[in-house]
């Protein structure tokens, strides 16, 4: 057999393999898909669900309405419980079997059947930002070609593991899939049992680094990375440690904090302690607040 004709058996392959555990999630003018990944268990991206009723269409036409388990839109990842039956759930590739030159197969709901195109991973550790703006890292970036509406879809190996969620489309033809490592899997289960992560909030709103610097000048002070606290929530963990307007944050539990993502991952690190040191800069006076994320008395 020629390497057309084994391109050929593998898509064919892979397409019947998946072609019942995906589905297509109607809203929008584009929709998106979804992955069946266990007995009722539909997994998406987080942005591809608006409220907690979706209507779902799987590959045979049957349509059902599906009631949103969890999100975790930080990770940009969703969980919708449905009636599955009939569909077969797709199973798990091993973690560690995702390596540059790999060749992948995307599988995508379309209005009546399953779209499945074919490229390699280029690279295990890009990053995009998610729909509040956080940066997600690790994601696996590869050429299969995929049409808009594609996210939500399914990444598969060879064998028809299931690898990756495609999420983002990036410029030159690439798109990118959240890896379903064991880390992933856990949240999915979270997520199915409507265990929806509330990651710490400070309660503020920050200005870009180059208008800090503007202000700073403007009224004479010196320089310095951080982020501008331009407006405070009240009753937020913030005003209750004494965050004011016109603070400027330079560090996060001892570490420098030269944008948004440095914040963000001191959150993240922050989200079992229930607190964060910050040091803040006002005017001329350095200090540090110790800000609680408990839920005020």
């Amino acid at each position: 057999m020629g390497a057309l004709e084994e391109l050929q058996a593998a898509v064919t392959s892979v397409a019947a393999a998946a072609r019942s555990g995906i589905v297509r999630i109607d809203g929008g003018w584009r929709g998106a898909s979804g992955v069946v990944v266990g007995d009722g268990n539909v997994l998406t991206n987080a942005h591809n669900v608006h409220g907690d009723e979706i209507g779902l269409v799987f590959p045979d036409g049957r349509t059902v309405d599906g009631t949103l388990a969890g999100v975790d839109a930080d990770s940009d990842l969703a969980v919708i419980t449905a009636d599955t039956a009939g569909a077969t759930p797709i199973p798990w590739a091993p973690d560690g079997s995702v390596t540059i030159g790999l060749p992948v197969f995307a599988a995508t709901a379309t209005s009546d059947d399953v779209r499945v195109t074919w490229g390699t991973v280029s690279s295990v550790s890009r990053a995009f930002r998610g729909p509040r703006g956080r940066r997600i890292r690790g994601s696996i970036e590869h050429t299969a070609a995929m049409a808009p509406g594609s996210s939500g879809s399914a990444l598969l190996d060879a064998e028809g593991r299931l690898i990756g969620l495609n999420t983002n489309r990036v410029d030159g033809g690439f798109y990118l899939a959240l890896p379903t490592d064991a880390g992933l899997r856990t949240r999915v289960d979270a997520l199915s049992q409507g265990k929806s992560p509330a990651p710490p909030r400070l309660g503020v709103a920050i200005a870009p680094a180059w208008a800090a610097s503007r202000m700073r000048r403007a009224v004479g002070l010196p320089e310095r990375d951080g982020l501008l606290v331009r407006d405070v929530e009240s009753d937020s963990p913030a005003e209750r440690a004494g965050i004011t307007v016109g603070d400027l944050i330079v560090e996060a539990a001892g570490k420098p904090v030269g944008g948004s993502d440095d914040l963000f991952d001191a959150l993240a690190s922050a989200e079992q302690s229930h607190s964060l040191a910050l040091t803040i800069v006002r005017g001329a006076d350095e200090r540090t607040v110790e800000v609680s994320f408990e839920a005020a008395a």
